[in-house]
C-alpha cells in the first residue's frame, strides 16, 4: 500500500483495477475490518499515518461539498446548473443530492 502510495499518491486502491487487483480486495478488507471495530489501533495509526481515507465516498461527498460552498460564495447562491459545461459535475452533485434529500434518502450527517 506504501508503494502504490508513493507511485500514485493516495491509498485509494480500486479493487477493480486489474493491476492492483489483489491490494484493491485487501484494501476492501481492512475498510470493512475498521467499520466492524476489528482492526488493532496500532494497526488504525499505521492507516492514518500514511493519510488511509476509511469512507472514499464520504470523502467525495466533503470535495463536492467544498466546490459547492466555493461556488455559492462567488454566485451568492447554490442553484448550480447541470447545463453550465464549468460546473456540469457539481451541477449533476447538487441535482443528486436534492433528488435525496426528497426520497430522505440522503444520510442525515449531511443535511445542514
Amino acid at each position: 500500500l506504501c508503494a502504490f502510495k508513493a507511485q500514485k499518491g493516495h491509498c485509494n486502491v480500486s479493487q477493480y483495477d486489474a493491476q492492483h487487483k489483489s491490494l484493491g480486495l485487501w484494501v476492501r478488507h481492512q475498510r470493512v475490518l475498521y467499520e466492524k471495530n476489528a482492526l488493532s489501533s496500532d494497526r488504525v495509526e499505521q492507516f492514518k499515518s500514511i493519510g488511509f481515507i476509511w469512507d472514499p465516498l464520504e470523502c467525495v461527498w466533503n470535495e463536492h461539498f467544498n466546490q459547492l460552498c466555493a461556488y455559492k460564495a462567488q454566485n451568492g447562491h447554490c442553484n448550480v446548473s447541470q447545463l453550465d459545461e464549468r460546473n456540469k459535475s457539481l451541477g449533476e452533485w447538487v441535482m443528486n443530492q436534492r433528488a435525496s434529500y426528497k426520497k430522505n434518502a440522503l444520510n442525515s450527517v449531511w443535511v445542514m
